[in-house]
């Protein structure tokens, strides 16, 4: 059985580390992007998920600096989620250090850039990221962009598919109905889209207590579960979440320098 994974984000603006807090509009400064990175690695992190600015230039100098900066210091895996338009910027990305390439508004935009993607780099380092919100009149779980304020008429579990076909090795799907309130993961949506995909899915948006990462890893077929203001906030650490994980019988990696507490 594949171990599932545990995967700090870092939501990156103007070259720091930030998020709000539960209930606040005010942004924090959590820290330095390569600091955190290295410091979730030592901390038993299965990868990292660096978010930048959607207003950030995804060719820019001073982010392909930064994933350089990061990707030296840490030897996990690290998934880029950012504004990219062409195959010549994914390119930039993964010679500056990143793993994997995440596509999101421009994929919805021009299909065609997963496809030519995939052919020139694999598909494994290709990740196609959807943000999910139900609709209020349907209740049917739609695709947006733009942090969830821009309706793109797809309908999730359609879109879903039509990315792997593509050729998408894998989807980080952001549940916008849930994101930030920590009342827990999205499950049962988790459960229907990880029967309609054969590609890995990393669960996000709603961690708030330790139950919430065993319970959509029991209860779907995702493979990783990715967490922000509960790490950040030093709400729980991944030890704690890993420990509980393996008493209730999910399958996760364990080193020697991963401590309880840590």
């Amino acid at each position: 059985m594949l171990t599932r994974r545990i995967l700090p984000c870092l939501n990156v603006i103007d070259g720091r580390v930030k998020k709000r807090l539960l209930g606040s509009e005010r942004l924090l400064d959590v820290g330095d992007p390569v600091e955190l990175a290295f410091k979730y690695q030592e901390n038993g992190a299965d990868g990292l998920v660096f978010i930048t600015d959607p207003k950030q230039d995804s060719s820019g100098q001073e982010l392909l600096d930064m994933i350089e900066a990061i990707s030296q210091q840490v030897f996990m895996p690290l998934t880029v989620v950012c504004n990219v338009r062409t195959v010549a910027e994914v390119k930039k990305l993964l010679l500056a250090g990143a793993d994997k390439v995440s596509l999101n508004s421009s994929a919805v935009a021009d299909p065609d850039l997963i496809s030519a993607g995939a052919r020139l780099f694999g598909n494994q380092c290709l990740v196609t990221a959807i943000d999910v919100k139900t609709d209020p009149t349907t209740g049917q779980k739609m695709v947006y962009t733009h942090g969830g304020a821009k309706p793109t008429g797809l309908e999730a579990l359609a879109w879903a598919k039509q990315v792997v076909s593509l050729g998408s090795g894998e989807l980080l799907v952001t549940s916008m109905d849930k994101d930030g309130t920590q009342d827990g993961y999205d499950t049962a949506f988790y459960k229907e889209l990880t029967a309609a995909v054969d590609v890995p899915v990393i669960a996000s948006g709603g961690a708030g207590k330790i139950d919430d990462f065993a319970d959509v890893f029991l209860n779907s077929g995702v493979t990783g579960a990715l967490a922000a203001s509960v790490f950040h906030f030093q709400q729980l650490t991944i030890a704690q979440v890993k420990e509980d994980l393996i008493k209730k019988g999910v399958p996760v990696r364990w080193n020697q320098t991963l401590q309880r507490g840590s």
